[in-house]
C-alpha cells in the first residue's frame, strides 16, 4: 500500500522543474533572459515549478593536467560556462524574485555547501552521480529533500540510494530517466514509471526527459502512470545561439503545461524489473564520472579506509582507462604499488575484487578516456 508522507506530496507532487544547466554559457543576462522568459510561462499557467542551475567547483572539478583541453567536450564546455559565485546569486535571487522554486544540482562536494549558503530548498542528484558516494554523503549531511534521476542506474544503485535515504528519513523523489541527449520516442522506456511506482510506493516518482518532437505525448502518459514531478532542460533563442534540440523554449514549455493541464483533467499494467540500459547511455555517463587521483605520494601496503580516502585522494574528472572513480569502495584494499601525487589510482596499484575479477577488471580498462 502507498504510504507517501505528507511532507513529500506538499514538496514534490506536481512539481515542475526546469533545468538551466549550462545554457546561460557563462553569461549571467543571458541567464537571467532563461529565468524570466520561463518564469513568465509558469506564472501564466500558475504552475509549480522549480528553476535549477548546475554548480561545479571547476578549478577542482578539472584535473589540473587537463584544464583548458579543448577536445575534451564535457571540459571544454565546463570552462567555457563557468561563472562566479556572485552571478549565481543574481540568478537565484532572480528566480525568487519571480515567484519559483530555486534548485540546484551540485557535482562536487564544494558546491553542495554553495547550495547550503544559497538556502536551496532540494537538492538534484544527477544521473551520472547516482552512485557517487562521497557526493551523495555529502548531499545527505544538509538534511535537504533531494530529487534523483536514475539514467543508467542498475536495480541495487536504486535500492542502495533509496535505503540510505529512507534510513536518514530524508525527503526523496525518483526520477525515471532515460540519459540519452536527445531521446526518440521509440527510446522512452515509460513503462518504469509503473516499475519504479511498485518498487518504491512510499515515494513521489517522477519523470527528467529529454525527447524532442514532442512536448504532448509523454506528459499524458506519464501522469497516468502516476509521474507527479517531470524535469526539462529550458533554453531561448536569444543571441544567434544554436538550442539543443533536447531543451524545449517558452513556447514549447507552455504546450508541456498545457499537456499536464489536459492529463489531470481526463485522468480523475505494473512493470517489475529494471529496463536494459543501452551501450551508448553507459558510455555517455562514464564520461562525466570523476576519477581518483592521490594527493599526496603513499607507500606499498598502504590501507584504504573511508576516513583514508577523503585525506589522502582527491576526485576529478576526466576518468582514465583502468582509473578506479566515485563508484568504487576500497575499505580494506591495498596498494600493492606505491603511487605518487596526482597520479591517477588505477587496477593495477591495488589488490582486492577491482582487480582480481576478470569481468571487473576488463569493465574499469575498458571505460573512460
Amino acid at each position: 500500500m502507498n504510504h507517501i508522507a505528507q511532507r513529500d506530496k506538499d514538496l514534490f507532487e506536481n512539481l515542475f522543474v526546469l533545468e538551466i544547466a549550462n545554457n546561460h554559457w557563462g553569461k549571467v543576462e543571458r541567464g537571467l533572459k532563461i529565468i524570466r522568459d520561463h518564469a513568465a510561462i509558469v506564472r501564466f499557467n500558475n504552475t509549480k515549478a522549480a528553476i535549477k542551475l548546475q554548480f561545479r567547483d571547476v578549478d577542482a572539478f578539472i584535473h589540473p593536467e587537463f584544464r583548458g583541453n579543448k577536445e575534451h567536450r564535457y571540459i571544454k564546455k565546463t570552462e567555457d560556462t563557468k561563472l562566479s559565485r556572485a552571478d549565481f546569486a543574481r540568478m537565484v535571487e532572480e528566480i525568487r524574485n519571480l515567484s519559483c522554486i530555486p534548485m540546484a544540482t551540485p557535482f562536487d562536494e564544494a558546491s553542495v555547501d554553495l547550495c547550503v549558503e544559497f538556502n536551496m530548498p532540494i537538492i538534484k542528484i544527477a544521473s551520472s552521480d547516482i552512485n557517487d558516494w562521497v557526493l551523495i554523503e555529502k548531499i545527505a549531511t544538509t538534511r535537504r529533500p533531494v530529487i534523483a534521476s536514475t539514467g543508467g542506474a542498475s536495480e541495487k544503485d536504486l535500492d542502495d540510494l533509496v535505503k540510505f535515504f529512507e534510513k536518514r528519513n530524508i525527503s526523496l523523489a525518483i526520477n525515471h530517466c532515460i540519459a540519452l541527449y536527445p531521446s526518440e520516442d521509440d527510446e522512452l522506456e515509460l513503462d518504469q514509471i509503473d516499475y519504479l511506482k511498485a518498487r518504491y510506493p512510499n515515494h513521489i516518482i517522477g519523470l527528467s526527459t529529454h525527447e524532442y518532437s514532442d512536448w504532448h505525448s509523454s506528459m499524458l502518459i506519464s501522469y497516468g502512470k502516476g509521474a507527479r514531478t517531470w524535469e526539462r532542460h529550458i533554453d531561448i533563442d536569444y543571441e544567434g545561439v544554436v538550442v539543443s534540440p533536447y531543451c524545449s523554449r517558452p513556447y514549447q514549455i507552455d504546450e508541456w503545461f498545457k499537456a499536464y493541464r489536459k492529463a489531470a483533467e481526463m485522468c480523475g499494467g505494473r512493470s517489475y524489473s529494471r529496463r536494459v540500459i543501452p551501450k551508448r547511455e553507459t558510455e555517455y555517463l562514464n564520461a562525466l564520472v570523476r576519477g581518483a587521483y592521490a594527493r599526496r605520494d603513499l607507500e606499498p601496503g598502504y590501507v584504504f579506509s573511508k576516513e583514508g580516502f577523503e585525506r589522502d585522494f582527491y576526485l576529478a574528472i576526466p576518468l582514465r582507462k583502468g582509473q578506479l572513480s566515485c563508484r568504487e569502495v576500497m575499505n580494506g584494499v591495498e596498494l600493492v604499488t606505491g603511487i605518487q601525487a596526482d597520479e591517477p589510482l588505477t587496477i593495477n596499484h591495488i589488490n582486492g575484487p577491482y582487480s582480481e575479477n576478470e569481468g571487473l577488471r576488463q569493465l574499469i580498462l575498458n571505460r573512460g578516456l
